[in-house]
């Protein structure tokens, strides 16, 4: 154990091992079910963010998981999956996207699940016919959003909930 300012000092991680390491812990302790799956999950979505090739999305990403869903919401207070969408490829692409999913949605160039690439769009469709529900594909199969019931989180799109439910994915580039 090392001391910095006489102090014991156990955790010598860099800033952003650091930040994965409680982003780790955050995804590891969400889960009211104790089981394997949720920790290899959270494991995996911990590894996707140390693979983003944007360092701005990262730190964009941390920023927000966990903000409380609100419908309308637009800041910290709370907000919903097209004001997410929104503000993430405004302050990170520097893209201009509308403020419903279903605009948002239209204003894509479709490309398969297969092509997508980090920074795409993903759009979903929850029991109704059109979009209702948008995400941010990061790689590896995962992808941010603003979960109605859980805020902004990071979640696996290989999950059967998702995969039945996606409609439409693309790119604004």
């Amino acid at each position: 154990m090392e001391l910095i300012n006489n102090k014991p000092y156990a955790l010598n991680l860099s800033p952003l091992k650091y930040g994965l390491f409680l982003l780790m812990l955050f995804f590891a302790s969400c889960g009211v079910r104790k089981n394997t799956v949720s920790t290899t999950n959270a494991a995996k979505a911990a590894e996707a963010m140390a693979n983003l090739k944007s360092k701005d999305l990262y730190h964009f990403i941390t920023d927000w998981v966990g903000v409380k869903y609100k419908l309308g919401g637009l800041d910290k207070e709370g907000i919903d999956c097209s004001g997410f969408a929104l503000l993430l490829q405004k302050d990170i692409y520097r893209q201009t996207l509308p403020r419903r999913s279903k605009d948002q949605a239209e204003v894509i160039k479709e490309k398969s699940l297969s092509d997508l690439k980090e920074g795409d769009l993903i759009f979903f469709s929850f029991g109704k016919q059109e979009v209702d529900h948008v995400g941010v594909y990061l790689n590896h199969s995962f992808f941010v959003h603003a979960s109605t019931t859980r805020g902004v989180v990071v979640d696996n799109l290989s999950l059967p909930a998702y995969q039945n439910a996606i409609v439409k994915t693309g790119s604004l580039k």
